[in-house]
């Protein structure tokens, strides 16, 4: 008997633990009854419900990234290989919709399709070099908005598409590379160009200043400066201890020296 009433509590605790469940922080249940969605989304919390008639689903709500390896055809007919991520989230309220009219497998069924059709939409407008440099980020904001445009009716919000580990062609990939280095030399030669181009504009500049002031000075030799400072020298001749000899129209003076009077 008592071994019998232990049985019964058992079952009762395997049934009570099976008719409950946990709706986790970055997920909604859905509420399935006999074939019957209900509308209502399950917040988080412990749920009970009827495990011969009912069935919970559980939706996540948070950011989820899914990993593609995508062939993208380019605008002049390669094929690009990239490692693409798609980050999405479900929102909340239509989680009991999306399992009605998509099923838990969602992702299969609408995203990864709309997003192979929107990447190769949107890659073969782009040459295969575009999606190697700074146009990459234009190539995936318009993924994703393509993307946007079939989704968010559904109630999935793609929030971003990075595309990763973009793999050219051989051949591009080293013609791209000989380009690189060749724009980078032809800089290099533009900056001894500039600076060549610089130093003969300063010697101009300088020859200029030289010119002018040379110009200056001439024009400011009178006849009559040339005979005042001629008067100047003589003076200071005049004060000196040593002999000099000078002959002189009172113009041009010429000196020589008492040493070298002597040696002639």
């Amino acid at each position: 008997m008592k071994r019998s009433i232990n049985l019964v509590i058992a079952l009762a605790l395997v049934g009570l633990i099976s008719s409950c469940t946990v709706v986790r922080q970055g997920e909604v249940g859905v509420k399935r009854t006999l074939g019957k969605i209900k509308p209502d989304p399950l917040m988080e919390g412990i749920k009970g419900y009827n495990p011969f008639v009912t069935r919970i689903i559980k939706v996540p709500v948070r950011t989820t990234n899914i990993e593609v390896r995508s062939p993208l055809p380019s605008k002049e007919g390669l094929t690009v290989q990239s490692d693409v991520s798609i980050l999405y989230r479900v929102v909340g309220e239509q989680a009991p919709r999306i399992i009605e009219k998509l099923g838990a497998n969602y992702e299969q069924i609408v995203i990864l399709p709309v997003f192979r059709s929107a990447i190769a939409d949107v890659s073969s407008k782009y040459f295969a070099k575009d999606m190697h440099t700074g146009q990459r980020a234009e190539i995936e904001k318009s993924i994703k908005e393509m993307m946007m445009a079939q989704l968010k009716d559904r109630g999935i919000v793609v929030e971003s598409v990075l595309m990763k580990s973009i793999v050219l062609p051989a051949g591009l990939t080293k013609a791209i590379e000989d380009k690189l280095e060749a724009e980078q030399d032809a800089q290099r030669m533009q900056f001894v160009l500039d600076k060549e181009r610089q130093e003969a504009q300063r010697r101009v500049i300088e020859a200029e200043g030289i010119r002018d002031a040379q110009k200056i000075i001439n024009e400011g030799l009178t006849p009559m400066l040339i005979q005042f400072k001629s008067i100047e020298a003589f003076n200071k001749l005049s004060t000196s201890n040593n002999s000099k000899v000078i002959i002189t129209s009172g113009n041009a003076p010429l000196m020589l020296s008492a040493d070298g009077i002597g040696n002639k």
